[in-house]
C-alpha cells in the first residue's frame, strides 16, 4: 500500500489575507498587540516581566547578604572558596564514609545555586556594558570613516588642482 505525500505541507490558510499585499501594502492585517503579563505556552505559564526571582521564591537558602548593596566580587570569591572546601570535604567523605556523601552533594548544590543566582543578577549590568562597548566601537568606526572621507576629498581636490594646473600650463 503506497500513499502519496507532498514534499512540503500546504501553506496555512491565512496566507489569503495577504493576497493583495503587492498592490496595496496596507491591506494586510495589523500584527497582534504585544503580550503583557502572564501567558501560557505548551502547558507552562510564562510572564513577560523580566525580574530575577529571589532565592527564597525558589525555595533555596541564600548564603550571601540580602539587599541591594551586595559586593558581588567579594561574595563570588567567598562562595568559590566555600565550594572548593566542600569539594575537598566531599572527596574525604567519599574515601572515609562513602554512605554519607549525600549531604555534601546537597551543600555543593546549594553553593552552585547561590553562585548561579549572583551571576544572573549581574546580567543586566553585563548587557548594558556590552551595549556601551558596541556603541563606542560604532562611533569610533564612523569617526574613522569621516576622517577617511575628508582625506580622500582633500586628495581629490589636490589632484584636480594639479590637473587644472597642467591643463592651464599647456
Amino acid at each position: 500500500m503506497t500513499s502519496t505525500t507532498a514534499s512540503y505541507p500546504p501553506p496555512p490558510p491565512y496566507y489569503r489575507l495577504y493576497k493583495g499585499y503587492l498592490q496595496n501594502p496596507k491591506s494586510a492585517p495589523e500584527p497582534p498587540p504585544p503580550i503583557n503579563g502572564t501567558y501560557q505556552l505548551y502547558g507552562s505559564t510564562y510572564t513577560t516581566d523580566d525580574v530575577l526571582p529571589s532565592l527564597e521564591d525558589q525555595g533555596v537558602r541564600q548564603l550571601y547578604p540580602k539587599g541591594l548593596n551586595v559586593d558581588y566580587k567579594k561574595e563570588l570569591r567567598s562562595l568559590n572558596r566555600e565550594l572548593q572546601l566542600h569539594i575537598l570535604e566531599l572527596a574525604d567523605v567519599l574515601v572515609e564514609r562513602p554512605s554519607q556523601y549525600a549531604r555534601r552533594v546537597e551543600d555543593i548544590s546549594l553553593i552552585f545555586k547561590n553562585l548561579h543566582h549572583l551571576l544572573n543578577s549581574l546580567r543586566p549590568h553585563q548587557a548594558r556594558a556590552t551595549l556601551i562597548h558596541i556603541l563606542e566601537l560604532q562611533l569610533q568606526r564612523r569617526k574613522q570613516a569621516v576622517v577617511d572621507i575628508k582625506r580622500r576629498r582633500e586628495e581629490a581636490q589636490r589632484l584636480l588642482k594639479e590637473s587644472l594646473g597642467t591643463l592651464d600650463g599647456h
